[in-house]
Order: C-alpha cells, then sequence, then structure tokens
C-alpha cells in the first residue's frame, strides 16, 4: 500500500510505502501508531487521523484533467469558429471517448474525508462508497469550527 498525506505537525507532504504498525513523516519525524489492515483487506479508517469516512476515486490529477478539457474546448470553439462543425464534433468525440478509455484503464485510490490522506494499491477498493458531498461538508465544517476555536483561543 502507498500512502501520500500532509503531516498534521509540520503540514509537508509526505509519501511513503507500506505503512506497516507506523505512520511516520520523513520531515519532523511526526508518528502515529497503526493497526494495518490484512493483506487482503481495504482499509476501515484512515492510518494518519483515524477518520473512519474514506471515498474511492480515479487516481489521476484533477489539474491535468481539467486542462485536457480545457483544450478540447478550445479546439472545437476554433473549429466552430472556421465553419466546420463536423470536425468540432468529432474533436469533442474524440476527447469524450479519450476521457472513458481513462476512466476505464485507471485505478482508483481512497481518500479521507478529514485530512485528505491518499492511498493506492489498497485491496477491495469496491467496498468503499464513493465521494459524499454531505459527509464532505460535515468534515468541511468540521474543520472551520476547529480553526475558529484556535484563532479565538490565540487572541
Amino acid at each position: 500500500m502507498l500512502i501520500s498525506f500532509d503531516c498534521p505537525k509540520c503540514l509537508k507532504t509526505t509519501r511513503g510505502e507500506d505503512a506497516s504498525q507506523v505512520v511516520h513523516c520523513k520531515s519532523c519525524g511526526w508518528t502515529r501508531q497503526t493497526s494495518e489492515p490484512a493483506k487482503d483487506e481495504s482499509l476501515s479508517s484512515c492510518l494518519v487521523c483515524g477518520c473512519a469516512d474514506l471515498w474511492r476515486q480515479k487516481d489521476f490529477d484533477q489539474r491535468l484533467g481539467v486542462f485536457i478539457v480545457g483544450i478540447g474546448i478550445l479546439l472545437s470553439t476554433v473549429a466552430v469558429a472556421y465553419m466546420m462543425p463536423g470536425v468540432a464534433m468529432m474533436i469533442l468525440m474524440a476527447f469524450g471517448m479519450a476521457d472513458w478509455v481513462l476512466y476505464a484503464i485507471l485505478p482508483n485510490r481512497l481518500v479521507c474525508y478529514r485530512c485528505h490522506a491518499q492511498y493506492r494499491k489498497v485491496p477491495n477498493l469496491e467496498k468503499t462508497g464513493v465521494f459524499d458531498l454531505e459527509v464532505n461538508e460535515r468534515y468541511r465544517q468540521e474543520a472551520i469550527r476547529l480553526k475558529q476555536k484556535e484563532t479565538s483561543g490565540h487572541s
């Protein structure tokens, strides 16, 4: 299993392999004891923060995806501007087909709602649900409240 997370202590991104029994930050030395699942079981909670809410997503850089969509829009718009609607449709269909192929072949990863730690090469990911906006909003509001407590306590 591969893990990528922002360290709770120094906030630097840490990447590592197989967090067996201990998750640690290579920059500041922060550590957390874990109870890693058996090799054939999926994660039931985040190894970094202990949150039991995880979601499954495709392992693809979203910024690259938005850039690719932008290129498709730009190219089809240029084709329409030159009075070639057939070419514009072909461009859009080609980008749609490429998106479908990427969706079919890319692996999944797990993401923690609370700390956004990412886990790759985890078995049985299909048992984990996909993104739920309601759960995400609950954790987003929790983070806002914690930040407000910290700022009001230090004033």
